[in-house]
């Protein structure tokens, strides 16, 4: 008969397991492993040695407040010759001894969080266990070491803001790896009302990364929970921060977690898109943050944004329907097994609280190939999904009598879809993986199984008239610059026409601001086949004091014909840009070593900067801590504002410094700059 083994103490040997299966930069103080890899932990014997196949070792682990075999919560097991990785098993790889090697693998299914593992009549072990994309069999497998690297264990990215004619790459601190983010995101999964309502069966439910990622896209969002981020979309963040002060996820996971789950103040779509992206990486789900331009917020599912504009062309809000300049939200990679064969890979998970899904404010996750081949039946949240990269948008003039026209305006939505690319900080262009080449059978195929009449119905309107707006390439803020309506006339008849060419402040989701310049031409006479530019100054004085923290304008072109009624409008977003912060590394960059940044700004404005701020954070550069250093003097235009900035790396690697300046007149400046540390 098997005896069983006596148990002095164990060593759990945190920094070879954690090293083994990746999550040595959480830390090498307790046990972080990942699911369907087996972990070695080192037994001492009080007394006897280990003998094959005459030493017993009853083994139980158990996790959530309600363990059951039956939900997956709780197995026991014994010793067996050979690691079983299809479920939990335990076998011996030392010699016989006193000292004993116990390896235990867990099932590549089973519920991600807290652990306790028994063993025997020894004691207890707890430990983390967490997704495993590196093992074949894991419902998050990817087969890509390149791209796990990117969609995992990288700290750091780039979000596109800005327009889709001109993208502007942020930066962004994720440190999913930092002291005290994975007890942050354990315990999102604890706070969500799921987990408050049936315990038992929210632990089971966490074997599954489609559960997981609808929890997150609820729970990112405080709307029906105790979630981590409020949004904001006005200029009034009392209470709070403008969510272009945050440079990463770091501190709004640790505010949320330090003040008993009370919602941090502010969040806007990319603030929830990055923070939900840091708690998918760290749970061990590969996860991308995407950005769709001109993105369509659909309210009634009808796959049609109507929007209504004044006499001058001015957007009047008559519904909640809107057009975003651009919408923020993240993809997950894993199986469907819900859906049919086909639908695996990435999924749109969106945390931003737009509409409610099953009586929630949450969205996702849908395959990417559900949203391109049209099919809206699947789960979840498939229409809101399909409207914001297709919907149809018609435009109408609301007269002063109170009569509207439909007038002819070409407003596309769904453009330029962006992510970083894997290795490097480019952009990636991933709207092939939402939608066909416009006008193609593929196209027109997906669009009925959506039955989306609108657009199947559209013939190529082939105006006689046609108005388009121009803008220099770039556009500075503090500058003076011109825009330019373009007007061509495509007939063979003299036109007259009304010209009404304005532009307003504009906050980037399609909120209108005060006038920043504007021009109504009444006598407009354009020779067939003539084209005529009409120009729009538009001067710092006048913008300056009514740009939103969003730096972006509308303009806008309306046309009318006197001879037959008919109104043409070009709309077109322009995005101011910020000056360029630089960032010289001062001094050999080596790990455990103290290391220096210049960083400098010029001011580009026509006014003095008081005030100053420089702030900078980077995972595993500045120990997970906000770096603050300010200016004393004014900087008067053209002139530098610089600080020297001091930090101490604690990995080797490739980290991003990321930098923010703020002052009285220019706010929320981003920059970054890669470092290399060395060993």
């Amino acid at each position: 008969m098997a005896h069983a083994l006596d148990i002095a103490r164990w060593d759990l040997e945190c920094e070879f397991n954690n090293t083994d299966h990746r999550t040595e930069l959480n830390g090498v103080e307790r046990l972080i492993v990942r699911r369907g890899q087996s972990f070695t932990i080192n037994l001492h014997l009080r007394s006897g040695v280990y003998q094959p196949g005459g030493s017993a070792l009853d083994l139980t682990v158990e996790t959530g407040p309600q363990p059951s075999e039956q939900y997956g919560t709780q197995a026991s097991f014994g010793l067996t010759d050979q690691i079983n990785t299809s479920c939990w098993s335990a076998a011996i790889t030392s010699p016989p001894g006193n000292m004993v090697s116990l390896s235990i693998c867990s099932p590549p299914d089973a519920p991600i969080g807290r652990w306790r593992l028994t063993l025997g009549q020894g004691g207890s072990v707890d430990f983390v266990l967490l997704y495993n994309p590196w093992c074949t069999g894991d419902a998050v497998y990817m087969d890509s070491e390149e791209k796990l690297r990117e969609y995992i264990l990288a700290q750091d990215g780039i979000i596109y803001r800005g327009g889709w004619k001109y993208p502007i790459p942020t930066p962004w601190n994720y440190g999913q790896f930092e002291d005290g983010i994975l007890n942050a995101c354990l315990r999102i999964l604890d706070m969500n009302p799921k987990c408050l309502r049936n315990p038992g069966k929210d632990a089971s439910g966490r074997r599954n990364p489609i559960y997981v990622s609808r929890v997150l896209s609820a729970m990112v969002n405080c709307n029906d929970d105790k979630g981590v981020l409020l949004g904001r979309w006005t200029d009034d963040y009392d209470g709070g921060v403008s969510p272009l002060s945050w440079k990463g996820s770091v501190e709004i996971l640790r505010n949320w977690d330090t003040n008993a789950c009370q919602p941090v103040r502010f969040g806007q779509c990319w603030v929830f898109a990055a923070v939900a992206c840091s708690v998918s990486r760290a749970l061990g789900i590969p996860c991308r943050l995407v950005t769709n331009y001109n993105s369509a917020h659909d309210t009634n599912s009808n796959l049609v944004i109507e929007r209504y504009v004044d006499e001058n062309g001015q957007l009047v809000q008559k519904s909640r329907d809107m057009i975003w300049n651009y919408h923020c939200w993240v993809e997950n990679w894993m199986t469907r097994p819900d859906l049919k064969p086909g639908f695996d890979g990435w999924q749109v998970m969106d945390p931003t609280p737009q509409e409610k899904s099953e009586g929630v404010y949450c969205c996702g996750p849908i395959p990417l190939k559900a949203i391109k081949e049209g099919e809206l039946t699947d789960k979840y949240d498939a229409p809101f999904v399909f409207a914001e990269v297709n919907a149809d948008v018609h435009t109408f003039m609301k007269r002063k009598d109170g009569s509207t026209k439909k007038i002819i305006s070409s407003v596309h939505v769904g453009l330029k879809i962006s992510t970083k690319s894997v290795g490097s900080d480019r952009r990636e262009d991933i709207t092939h993986l939402y939608k066909y080449p416009e006008g193609s059978d593929e196209e027109r195929e997906a669009f009925t199984k959506a039955n989306h009449q609108n657009k199947l119905l559209q013939q190529q309107d082939n105006a006689g008239l046609l108005i388009v707006i121009k803008v220099s390439t770039e556009m500075r803020k503090g500058c003076d610059f011109d825009v330019f309506a373009v007007i061509t006339n495509n007939t063979p008849n003299e036109k007259k026409c009304r010209l009404v060419f304005g532009s307003r402040a504009v906050s980037y989701n399609g909120i209108l601001g005060e006038n920043c310049g504007f021009k109504d031409l009444l006598n407009v006479q354009l020779a067939p086949g003539e084209e005529k530019r009409v120009a729009l100054r538009m001067n710092y004085s006048k913008y300056a004091e009514n740009l939103t923290e969003d730096n972006l304008i509308r303009l806008a072109a309306l046309l009318l014909d006197y001879g037959t009624q008919e109104a043409y409008l070009a709309v077109r977003n322009v995005v101011l840009v910020n000056p360029e912060i630089k960032v010289r590394i001062l001094g050999e960059p080596k790990e455990n070593r103290k290391l220096a940044a210049e960083i400098t700004l010029q001011n580009p404005l026509p006014v003095p900067l008081q005030n100053c701020c420089f702030t900078v954070e980077g995972s595993n550069l500045t120990g997970g801590q906000v770096v603050t250093e300010r200016l004393n003097s004014t900087v008067e235009p053209g002139q530098d504002a610089k600080v020297k900035i001091y930090f101490t790396p604690t990995h080797s690697g490739l980290r991003k410094l990321v930098v923010d300046f703020d002052s009285n007149k220019l706010c929320h400046v981003k920059g970054y700059r890669n470092v290399i540390i060395g060993k």
